[in-house]
């Protein structure tokens, strides 16, 4: 006669949180490899109207990091979306799959995980925002499309590899799961943003100290330095909270 509990039962049946591996396909390594360049490129190009007019230049970036950040989640991403593999049975032959189908089971989730950016990331990082220090009452276009941006960066991946399970999201916001290149992007991204609102209130007087330059810039950074760290220095390392 088992001993155990029903919700020890159902713990030991889960199966346990594994790092997120890219799709080891010529192309899904190439574009893994490219996103970074494109990122800090955009950025680099944009710097100087992003200093002079912050609000148009993070308009006009908010469809091409999409289509990147798109692109990524399909291209080199397994879904937690995708229909899984039936195994045949003994002497039935396989039959494969039809690449409309197999297309379409990559673009439907990306496209989700953009659409949830936009309905849920975006609001939820507004109001973080704003707790951390934004203005309240002036400068809302430049906080609004800040937060887009910051969603843009740290969730559309990890919405697309874990989906909306609450437990698995629980564990990611309480850095539970392995470390990996979605969560290193994402905490990067992150950390980032917040090193970057250091030079801000600093009195330099400087035209690239306004809201929102440097948090936009050490998001970007930050999301490609991270991404490069979880995917190759710290992969499946686990953080440990005392």
């Amino acid at each position: 006669m088992s001993s155990q509990t029903p919700n020890a039962k159902t713990a030991s049946a889960l199966p346990p949180f594994k790092h997120v591996d890219i799709l080891q396909t010529p192309t899904s390594l190439l574009y893994a490899n490219l996103q970074p360049v494109l990122l800090l490129s955009i950025l680099l190009f944009s710097f100087k109207t992003l200093v002079q007019d912050p609000v148009n230049t993070l308009l006009g970036l908010a469809p091409t990091v999409t289509i990147l950040q798109g692109l990524y989640c399909a291209l080199c991403l397994p879904s937690t979306n995708q229909a899984p593999t039936t195994t045949s049975k003994p002497g039935q032959k396989k039959k494969p799959a039809k690449p409309a189908q197999d297309v379409w089971a990559k673009v439907v989730p990306a496209l989700l995980s953009l659409l949830l950016v936009l309905v849920l990331s975006t609001p939820i990082l507004y109001i973080i925002v704003i707790l951390f220090g934004a203005p309240l009452t002036t400068h809302q276009p430049h906080t609004i499309l800040l937060a887009f941006h910051l969603a843009l960066l740290t969730t559309p991946q990890l919405y697309y590899a874990h989906g909306l399970e609450a437990q698995t999201w629980y564990k990611l916001v309480s850095l539970q799961l392995p470390v990996d290149e979605l969560l290193g992007m994402s905490l990067g991204a992150c950390t980032g943003a917040w090193i970057g609102a250091i030079p801000i209130p600093l009195d330099w007087d400087r035209e690239w100290q306004k809201w929102p330059v440097t948090i936009v810039v050490g998001l970007y950074v930050g999301a490609v330095v991270g991404k490069l760290l979880g995917g190759y220095l710290f992969k499946g390392w686990r953080i440990k909270l005392s």
